[in-house]
């Protein structure tokens, strides 16, 4: 489709807004957010005031973690020789939304972790995962206190679902995929983690594509269908950074 008028872009605009279902899928960014342990929480320092800038106005020092919050994890991250942001343009913030569903079991299982049986069970009910697409693990974890993110068990284990390798072998090196993404604070499992480490992480990012953790709201996006948008700052030699991931989806 060719869009050659002048204001044919700002009515698909108003179409999409009146027509489909905007869906932020990204936590609230705060001292309180969900972040992996090893991170400490945002903080947050006031600069200037409105008290002391007598009402004119006010400006905050945010220090983050890159990797806190809904996050974006770019190859770097994990590879030396990976891309860092700022060789991500604005196209790539855009991508064919895929939502696998496993929450029933995770509810039963809070160690389950995404097989390949899985991947293809879903292709059976709603065809191939297309190339180049933003393939997500909904386990409604997201639902959970920030306090009960680690789930940890009476000797300080944690136990959250994550993925196996078979099935983003297959994604990867199968479907091709551009980016995965979970509500979790790791892509491997708790239990595979402590295991044996995050292989599953380090996999996906040396293999070049994104990976996108503690994303919320997944129970609202289709499983197919919408167009998921990954926003992240042009920051330099940046191996990740807090976004605002979001969905435009079908009504």
């Amino acid at each position: 489709m060719s869009y050659t008028g002048k204001y044919e872009l700002w009515e698909l605009l108003a179409d999409l807004k009146s027509d489909c279902r905007w869906l932020d899928l990204s936590l609230e960014l705060s001292p309180q957010t969900p972040h992996w342990q090893g991170f400490k929480p945002l903080e947050v320092k006031p600069l200037y005031t409105f008290e002391n800038t007598e009402g004119v106005f006010c400006a905050n020092q945010y220090t983050v973690a890159g990797q806190y919050g809904t996050h974006i994890d770019f190859p770097g991250h994990f590879d030396p020789k990976g891309r860092l942001a700022q060789e991500y343009g604005v196209p790539d913030m855009a991508y064919p939304l895929v939502v696998i569903d496993k929450s029933a079991e995770v509810k039963a299982n809070p160690d389950y972790e995404l097989s390949k049986l899985d991947v293809l069970e879903f292709e059976k009910v709603n065809g191939p995962v297309p190339t180049g697409s933003f393939v997500v693990f909904r386990s409604d974890w997201s639902k959970r206190s920030a306090e009960d993110y680690e789930n940890k068990d009476a000797e300080g284990n944690s136990h959250f679902p994550g993925w196996s390798m078979e099935a983003l072998e297959y994604l990867i090196e199968e479907r091709n995929i551009a980016v995965i993404g979970h509500e979790t604070p790791d892509t491997d499992s708790a239990k595979s983690g402590n295991e044996r480490g995050m292989v599953c992480e380090d996999y996906v990012l040396k293999q070049g594509k994104l990976n996108v953790e503690l994303l919320r709201g997944l129970d609202q996006a289709p499983a197919v269908g919408a167009i998921a948008f990954i926003t992240f700052p042009n920051v330099r030699d940046g191996v990740g950074f807090p976004s605002r991931v979001f969905a435009i989806a079908p009504k």
